[in-house]
């Protein structure tokens, strides 16, 4: 038996030396033929039986496998002739170039490289996505092209049913098809779509990417829209790659009411990137008025580590992007900041511009422009120890209105402007004392507020607000054995800030939150165009527990007790009068996927002032996130109602190819919905199906409620880009 092997295995050695040194040999002599051919590695063949002929002719028979310049052959039988370097092919052949593209066929009359000839009962898949089967294959240009005749092109598995094939969920019937294998384009002659063997639409021609582009000009599937506003429509979107780095996308949308034309451009530079987006409409709802909008946005990496970022919002109208659907937006900011991070140094400029997009705000009275530049500094200093913060901060805050009185009767000058200078300065040292850790901080902070345009108040005012404190944490940790940690600190700070408060109308600092981040701050005000006075003691606790394979606790609790009210904190802030209300926020985490944060304000009553609570789930079919807000009416910041809404978003994965989706934000002080949607998604391995609805409901005098039904489909197998790839089906009973 040892014997047999070792005739097999060096058979099998001269048999293959033989049809190298054959094979390779013309390929050689074709080389010596002409000076400018490319070099050509020789060609290496494998088959159970090798024969070579007194006309110089190499037989090879039997699991026949060639081996040229990374393209591997395998066949029943090749018939080489060395005089003209042809390749005759018995099939099943399947010739594969190592580079995503392969060939089926039955019978083949090819060059000794592969590259050109003709094969008959042909099938090319292109990166195991898409099956182009033909009568008859051409390789011409030296493999840069195959051209196919009489063609059915679909990505869709193909199954047999009584011993026939059915028909795909689609496929592409042509005249003629040529892949371009260097330009990766695919170019159908009499192109006809069929979907189950039933023909949609025809085109004589008909160009598209093969599953190895991921991006290239043309067309993208269409999307067909139905909408309240404007009745029924189709967007066709349109690609153009710049180069390597930039793109431009173009999106017609015709409709009965409206004729919209979308444009979103993006480069990509060495230190940054931009996106500029917008449209123009001529509709219906608005007639003989041109309407358009413009968002451009942007990051630059600068010298010394600055970033330069910006962004640009501008809409014709207040209703335009609502009645598209292109942004929620209620006000636009368009910004431009300069920043430099460092780990002791933060320098920030920014300018600032909003524009008001609701029905009942004038942007003449807002303050429209905000300049604001700060500067901040860390040091350690080795003789006293601990560290010290410098900062520094000059902000202006400026309306188009230039009348001193408040005319249109909301309560604030129309003209006001502000121009606010801060600096502050504090050191911070951290003792440690056993397990006791003593806080101090130490520091002075000035303010200065000049006031214009404002018949009302003085012109300005300053105020000097020295201030220190001490905290006191006593950190505990235990430790099971089952691995489980849990943590508890009680908290306490005594702090004291001086001075008197600013005489200035508050520009910055109406809307106050109290939360576990700012539970020991010297301010709970946003801005320092208000600072807490006087002394206050905050105490609380903190509590966690964590367990790496079970569920984990986060809690805070807290309150702030002053010797003095501050007169602007407001009822829903929870920290009016001189004790605030109870700080209680907490996060539980549960190994299944399920995931609850909550925070909520309540008084010596149990009387709620604020709450809120975030939810989320998700596990391999069911994702959920959802939110709920309460927060009291408070007729200082003008919240006449109660804030009592719930937002949530989910999606389920049905099986492996359908999934659904649903959002709400629903107003239950109204008790209507704001905003409700959803959307059905079907996708297998080579077709994609959207249905969605989204409906928006509107208050508002200048927005009209509207309903948008959207449809599209799109066919898998063109584009290296079309998400990660769906398990092909199998054939069985009840395959489709």
């Amino acid at each position: 038996m040892q014997k047999m092997a070792d005739r097999f295995r060096i058979w099998g050695c001269t048999a293959l030396l033989i049809a190298a040194l054959i094979f390779g040999a013309g390929i050689a002599e074709a080389q010596e033929g002409d000076g400018n051919a490319p070099v050509v590695s020789p060609a290496v063949l494998v088959a159970d039986d090798i024969q070579v002929t007194p006309d110089r002719r190499l037989i090879a028979t039997g699991n026949v496998e060639a081996f040229q310049d990374g393209t591997r052959l395998t066949a029943q039988s090749i018939e080489y002739n060395q005089d003209t370097g042809a390749l005759t092919i018995t099939g099943p052949i399947t010739l594969d170039d190592g580079q995503g593209s392969v060939i089926v066929a039955s019978q083949a009359e090819l060059t000794d490289d592969f590259q050109t000839g003709l094969l008959t009962g042909a099938r090319l898949v292109l990166n195991d996505q898409l099956q182009l089967a033909s009568v008859q294959m051409n390789r011409v240009g030296g493999g840069k092209y195959t051209q196919l005749y009489k063609v059915a092109a679909t990505s869709c598995r193909i199954c047999e049913k009584n011993g026939k094939s059915r028909p795909p969920l689609w496929q592409i019937r042509a005249s003629k098809v040529i892949h371009d294998k260097e330009a990766r384009q695919l170019y159908f002659d009499n192109a006809t779509l069929l979907v189950r063997d039933i023909p949609i639409f025809y085109l004589p021609r008909l160009r598209m990417p093969d599953p190895t582009v991921s991006r290239t000009n043309g067309f993208l599937f269409p999307e067909l829209v139905v909408n309240s506003l404007f009745g029924t429509g189709i967007k066709t979107p349109y690609f153009v790659p710049l180069g390597d780095s930039s793109d431009l996308l173009i999106t017609p949308y015709i409709a009965d009411g409206t004729r919209t034309l979308q444009l979103r451009y993006r480069k990509l530079f060495k230190r940054g990137r931009l996106t500029i987006e917008g449209a123009t409409s001529d509709d219906d709802l608005q007639p003989g008025e041109s309407r358009g909008y413009l968002f451009a946005a942007g990051e630059f990496q600068l010298r010394r580590d600055f970033i330069l970022q910006f962004d640009i919002e501008a809409v014709s109208d207040d209703s335009y992007l609502s009645n598209y659907g292109f942004s929620g937006k209620d006000r636009l900011d368009s910004q431009i900041k300069i920043q430099r991070a460092r780990r002791d140094e933060f320098i920030r400029l920014s300018y600032i511009n909003f524009k008001s997009i609701r029905g009942d705000e004038d942007d003449d009275v807002l303050p429209s422009d905000v300049v604001n530049a700060l500067y901040e500094r860390r040091f350690f200093p080795g003789l006293i120890g601990g560290e010290i913060r410098l900062a520094a901060e000059a902000q202006a805050l400026e309306r188009a209105s230039d009348v001193p009185t408040d005319v249109n009767g909301d309560g604030v000058v129309d003209g006001r402007d502000v121009l606010r200078l801060s600096v502050d300065t504090n050191w911070l040292r951290t003792f440690q004392m056993g397990g006791l850790q003593l806080q101090t901080q130490l520091g002075i902070a000035g303010d200065a507020i000049r006031v214009s345009e404002d018949a009302t108040a003085d012109d300005g005012d300053s105020s000097i607000a020295p201030h220190v404190a001490v905290g006191l944490r006593y950190p505990l940790i235990r430790r099971s054995e089952s691995g489980v940690t849990q943590f508890i600190e009680p908290l306490a700070q005594l702090a004291w800030v001086g001075g008197d408060g600013l005489d200035v109308p508050n520009e910055e600092s109406t809307r106050v939150e109290f939360g576990e981040g700012n539970l020991l701050s010297l301010s709970r005000f946003p801005e320092t165009d208000r600072r807490e006075r006087g002394w206050a003691f905050a105490y609380g606790t903190t509590w966690a527990r964590i367990d790496p394979e079970g569920w984990t606790a986060h809690a805070t609790f807290g309150q702030v007790i002053r010797e003095e009210s501050q007169p602007d904190f407001t009822e829903s802030s929870g920290l009016s009068g001189l004790d605030s209300d109870f700080l209680l926020a907490g996060q539980l985490e549960f190994d299944g996927g399920l995931a609850v944060s909550g925070r909520t304000l309540f008084d010596e009553s149990f009387d709620i002032t604020k709450a809120e609570m975030r939810g989320s789930w998700s596990n391999a079919k069911f994702s959920f996130a959802g939110t709920y807000i309460w927060v009291d009416e408070d007729p200082v910041i003008e919240l006449e109602d109660p804030i009592n809404e719930f937002t949530f978003g989910g999606s389920y994965r049905i099986d492996q190819r359908w999934n659904a989706r649903a959002n709400m934000r629903y107003d239950l002080e109204l008790g209507r919905a704001a905003t409700a949607g959803g959307s059905l998604t079907y996708r297998n391995e080579c077709v994609r199906v959207d249905l969605s609805v989204q409906r928006r409901f509107a208050s508002s005098t200048t927005i009209e409620p509207a309903t948008t039904l959207g449809v599209s489909v799109s066919l898998e197998g063109f584009s290296a880009n079309g998400g990660p790839k769906v398990d092909r089906k199998t054939c069985g009973k009840h395959a489709g």
